[in-house]
């Protein structure tokens, strides 16, 4: 009864307010598998804390505690038997996003909603059994001696709440957190670019395109301003930067120059890459890439950018190029979290896995998706930072996983003895683009030497759409995007700044 007399306690009115409300909103729906701790912060004398999910018992499911919401731990969590595991997920999101179509929404071509799956849909058992959860917080480090992660919750800097520590134990554990947007030390990037990888990013791009567009609407503003307002600059040629200017042209062409009639020659996209825009396409694809950019008005520029101000990026030539919107889309690299565990790592810095994506040095520990690559001694190389390969991982690893506990191997050091199968192959399935305009590119090639269909054009669209339609996780999504673009085609784009 420790939980009952902790329960009281915190309900006496002794307590603090602002602690008991962070606490009682802290307190699960299930208690038997949480302990209390006296409060270390000195606030107030034995007030209880509640530390997390202890180690589960021998006669209880094991956990799997997955760390990331993003292509690899959605479809891992997705395929995972939850008669034979409870789930944990720690993410700083609840929800999965359809990066595909993530570029979209920042024109209003698709709404946000559209493209952003709760995790609760994808995977029930987090919403409706007993001992599964999902924890808006940050991994703060690993024990992987003890079995345990060690996190804190997020508030989004609401002042009436305070972060919470808290720890989970796990016996299974997967490091899926993803990596961040690599800025290659460049100065002022993160204070004055825009990263495209989350809703939250497509958000901020839509409202500060809108309100440059209105602001250079208004009586008294010099032309020379007004150009660089209206002056979009994406950095990165890879698929994301291609199709982000591509909606942009799109937008341009359809929308502000029928809603905008006093700026609309003002507006302007520009492209800048190092080397050639979507070097892993075809030859022929790229050609043709560049042609229709050119086409719709995108400027492309070849460069490396040097520096960063708040009105101008600098290139390396010296070469000055004024903004009023900086979309950066160069790749990726690992986050900070990954930077800190003491695991091994790739030559790269992700964490280093063998055949069956196990980090080999610690027992019950796996990692997929941008976070994780193959180690040297694999003879492997390290895979590209692609959706498709994260979701394979990740649908691989739940296939493994239910295997492993199925044999008796799920609880924590129970799958030292037990044969794991087949080790993971990935087999690359092809990229596609859009480019605007209603024309895409669709290149099947298993890779870039191999010979294979390479299709551009309005087919090539009708390809892209049709594959992301059938792609994106739910029926309700599907619907939505559906009804979007439907939407979209007839009455145009919603330019409302909301």
């Amino acid at each position: 009864m420790t939980w009952l007399r902790n329960l009281i306690h915190v309900g006496s009115s002794s307590i603090n307010p602002r602690t008991r409300n962070t606490s009682l909103l802290f307190l699960p729906t299930s208690l038997k598998h949480f302990t209390s701790e006296p409060n270390l912060q000195g606030s107030s004398s034995n007030i209880p804390r509640y530390s997390g999910l202890e180690p589960t018992k021998p006669d209880e499911k094991p956990r799997i505690v997955v760390l990331g919401s993003g292509w690899a731990g959605c479809r891992l969590m997705k395929g995972i038997d939850t008669n034979i595991y409870d789930v944990a997920c720690v993410s700083p999101r609840n929800h999965m996003v359809f990066t595909p179509l993530l570029a979209s929404t920042c024109v209003g071509t698709l709404e946000f909603r559209s493209v952003a799956e709760p995790i609760g849909r994808i995977q029930p058992a987090i919403s409706r059994a007993p001992g599964s959860y999902f924890f808006l917080a940050h991994c703060k480090g690993v024990d992987t001696d003890n079995h345990v992660v060690h996190c804190k919750t997020i508030t989004d800097g609401a002042k009436n709440l305070e972060p919470l520590d808290f720890k989970i134990s796990y016996d299974k554990l997967v490091i899926a957190s993803g990596a961040e947007a690599s800025t290659f030390g460049i100065q002022g990037v993160k204070e004055n670019a825009i990263f495209l990888r989350e809703v939250s990013h497509a958000q901020e791009i839509r409202r500060k395109l809108l309100l440059n567009l209105m602001l250079s609407d208004v009586p008294g503003v010099l032309d020379e301003e007004k150009k660089r307002l209206l002056h979009c600059v994406v950095v990165g040629g890879g698929p994301t930067g291609v199709e982000f200017s591509g909606e942009l042209s799109d937008f341009i062409i359809r929308d502000v120059h029928q809603r905008y009639a006093h700026v609309k020659d003002y507006i302007h996209v520009t492209l800048i890459e190092a080397n050639e825009i979507l070097s892993s396409f075809d030859d022929s694809l790229r050609i043709y890439a560049t042609k229709q950019l050119t086409k719709s008005g995108v400027r492309l520029v070849r460069g490396v950018v040097k520096d960063v101000k708040s009105h101008k990026v600098i290139l390396n030539d010296g070469t000055e190029v004024p903004y009023g919107l900086l979309v950066w889309s160069t790749g990726v690299g690992p986050s900070p979290f990954i930077n800190s565990l003491q695991l091994p790592k790739t030559q790269g810095g992700r964490i280093g896995v063998d055949e069956w994506l196990r980090v080999p040095s610690v027992q019950d520990v796996f990692s997929i998706g941008d976070c994780s690559g193959f180690l040297e001694s694999t003879g492997k190389p390290v895979l590209p930072a692609l959706a498709q390969v994260a979701e394979r991982q990740g649908k691989y690893l739940a296939d493994l996983l239910n295997r492993i506990g199925k044999a008796g191997g799920g609880h924590a050091n129970g799958a030292r003895d037990i044969e794991l199968g087949d080790q993971f192959v990935y087999k690359h399935l092809g990229s596609m683009a859009s480019i605007g305009r209603y024309k895409a590119l669709v290149d099947l090639r298993q890779s870039k030497e191999a010979k294979g269909l390479s299709l551009a054009g309005f087919i090539s669209w009708f390809i892209w759409r049709s594959a992301y339609l059938t792609r994106v996780v739910s029926w309700r999504n599907r619907f939505y995007v559906a009804i979007n673009w439907a939407t979209t085609f007839i009455f145009g784009r919603d330019i409302s700044r909301i």
